[in-house]
């Protein structure tokens, strides 16, 4: 037997205690540890520039998995359009998350990087992804479960690409349909705003019933942190302008703008995104006394809180003019992660500055990484970072779209039918000679979709994703015995010479988002207004209204024989014809007040001055328009199986 000399047997005694001593003390990589155990032990180790790496998120165009590893960046987001490659696979989205997330885990401490996206109605930046309704027509379902399912399928999309946080939902109580966003709210009535939350525990997982208040909960690899927006105001900005002032006592502020966020944290909403909207004229990215305050301290949120793309720059004006007061209020004002598309690593610098002059305490880091570092071990990350392709197939899914199409059903709206009590023209005739479809939105699938759909300010076309739109979904219905002629825009002459029994026409906005959707007469565009007189003039029709918003309507009311408000459905066109042809009844209400005039605006229900076009809650009634019994009204049921 070998004898080691006594100095050698020390030496390897002590290399196994330290290994031992080691494993043991990385506390932070035992799942098994309690959450707090976790984050206490991971944050003892981080270095200053560690901790505010991971306060920074940056844009997937600056990224690589050198400047993750070198800056120690904390998290990467695509901004709308923000695409690995044109028509990108579920494969090329999850291999450029996971190339960017081995440069995360290359780090000294290996702390993975949280991917977020615009997932706002549906996987919108995805070729291919299932498009739901915007908000403005799922607020009009009143249908909270509707709401879920949409949530846990869209985590699904999500993760299907290996992106692993969603920029959703919207709660903002639009009050002023001017306001280019508009679309991203559910109703001008908070209480429909707060039934539609239920869409984050479709997003994250339902809550356990052990949960402590304001935990985030995101349960495992088919969900996505979701992100409650925009934090608070910023659907009651004067005027509708955008990012603009929203002037209303802290009552009015409280009573309206909050309540969906109370129901969020309830409901273990893992983010918050703050608006770039002032309140009585303090910016909110700059509002500490309304973000940690109220947010953090009265509502015990303890995920963490999240800028708006360069909201931190938009605090001065004009922007970035006094950067170093823009860090300084922004961080103290309680913002945890800042989204930094452009030049990330000023903000990096002053802000590490800023601490090691004690301007910004190092209380206020470690408050900001502590809430970072919650919401990646509650989610999972540290055990299952990299992605796989296990999910792509939900990617477009035919269930998914299906799905959509349900939800495009109920948001349609019933405003009018028939010129007389006695002669409805819906549910439209599927067998007859002749019928025309017209109207710049009734072949046009990026209409149809509306701004956040591939791009930030949307496409239009046919080209940019897959989809139904309302005219395919009209020939797919009718009988096949029914010719379907289409014309954009045609003259009264053609529309009287050619004998149709009735036309379709489908008009409406242009696909639009934040500013500039800011508008001040809320008109459809041309050649719709034409296409109304030409066709409604000669021939019985039903207008199809495809727009974020109510719009001006009035002057072409008494000349259609139907109107149908459909909003901004989606890729699944097939849910409007569904309905115009009485397959399905209608059963969406107006969650908005639809004006007569823009001058009447704002104009909201409740107001002592209250007389608009179609009221808040309008639905003229498809049980008497069908002549059948009423629990058509109440579910989306075929009409030949009541």
């Amino acid at each position: 037997m070998k004898i080691f000399p006594i100095p050698i047997l020390c030496l390897v005694l002590l290399c196994f205690c330290a290994a031992f001593t080691e494993a043991e003390y990385l506390k932070y990589k035992d799942p098994k540890q309690p959450l707090n155990v976790r984050i206490k032990d991971l944050m003892m180790r981080m270095t200053i520039e560690e901790k505010i790496g991971q306060m920074s998120q940056i844009e997937r165009k600056l990224a690589s998995p050198d400047i993750l590893k070198k800056y120690f960046i904390g998290s990467v987001l695509s901004g709308g359009g923000s695409v690995p490659a044109p028509k990108a696979s579920a494969e090329s989205w999850v291999n450029m998350v996971n190339e960017l997330q081995k440069g995360a885990l290359s780090t000294r401490l290996g702390i993975p990087m949280i991917y977020g996206i615009d997932a706002v109605h549906g996987h919108n930046n995805v070729y291919n992804a299932t498009i739901f309704p915007h908000n403005v027509g799922l607020g009009v379902t009143r249908d909270p479960e509707l709401l879920k399912r949409i949530g846990a399928a869209t985590a699904l999309e999500v993760r299907a690409t290996g992106i692993q946080y969603a920029f959703a939902p919207c709660i903002a109580v639009c009050r002023d349909p001017r306001w280019g966003r508009c679309y991203e709210s559910y109703s001008e009535d908070h209480k429909i705003v707060q039934s539609m939350t239920e869409i984050i525990p479709g997003l994250q997982g339902d809550l356990p019933n052990n949960s402590r208040k304001g935990v985030p909960f995101v349960a495992g690899k088919t969900k996505v942190a979701a992100c409650a927006k925009h934090f608070v105001g910023d659907g009651g900005t004067v005027k509708g302008i955008d990012e603009n002032n929203t002037v209303i006592d802290y009552n009015g502020l409280l009573s309206i703008h909050m309540p969906a966020y109370l129901d969020s944290i309830r409901k273990g909403v893992a983010t918050v995104m703050v608006s770039y909207s002032s309140w009585n004229g303090k910016k909110m990215h700059a509002n500490y006394d309304l973000v940690t305050g109220f947010l953090k301290n009265k509502l015990k949120f303890r995920g963490f809180v999240i800028s708006d793309w360069q909201g931190i720059d938009k605090i001065t004006d004009p922007p970035h003019s006094n950067y170093s007061y823009s860090v300084q209020a922004g961080v103290l004002a309680g913002l945890d992660m800042v989204m930094l598309p452009e030049n990330f690593t000023e903000f990096i610098d002053e802000l590490t500055s800023q601490v090691k002059t004690n301007i910004i305490p190092m209380s206020r880091i470690n408050d900001a990484v502590r809430r970072i570092l919650r919401v990646k071990f509650v989610m999972g990350l540290f055990e299952n970072p990299l992605a796989d392709l296990s999910l792509k197939n939900q990617l477009g899914s035919q269930e998914h779209r299906e799905l959509a199409r349900e939800a495009v059903r109920k948001s349609l709206v019933l405003l009018k039918n028939g010129k007389r009590a006695n002669e409805p023209l819906v549910p439209l005739p599927k067998k007859v000679p002749k019928i025309l479809v017209a109207g710049s939105h009734a072949d046009n699938l990026g209409n149809q979709c509306g701004g956040w759909t591939m791009e930030w300010q949307g496409v239009q076309g046919n080209d940019l994703t897959v989809g139904t739109t309302i005219l395919s979904a009209v020939k797919k219905t009718v009988d096949p015995s029914t010719q379907v002629v289409y014309t954009k825009n045609p003259d009264s002459n053609f529309v009287r010479t050619n004998k149709f029994s009735y036309a379709i026409v489908v008009v409406g906005e242009v696909p639009y988002a934040e500013t500039f959707g800011d508008s001040k007469n809320l008109s459809i565009i041309e050649p719709g207004p034409s296409t109304i007189k030409n066709v409604c003039g000669a021939v019985k029709c039903i207008v199809v209204v495809v727009s974020g918003r109510p719009v001006v309507m009035e002057p072409y009311v008494a000349h259609i024989d139907a109107l149908v408000a459909a909003w901004l459905p989606g890729t699944e066109g097939q849910g409007v014809a569904d309905v115009l042809f009485g397959d399905y009844g209608f059963i969406g209400k107006l969650a908005r007040t639809w004006f007569r005039s823009v001058d009447q605006l704002p104009m909201n229900a409740g107001d002592l001055h209250y007389d608009p076009l179609f009221p808040f809650g309008n639905v003229i009634g498809s049980c008497l328009n069908y002549n059948i019994y009423i629990p058509i009204c109440m579910h989306d049921k075929k009409v030949d199986a009541i």
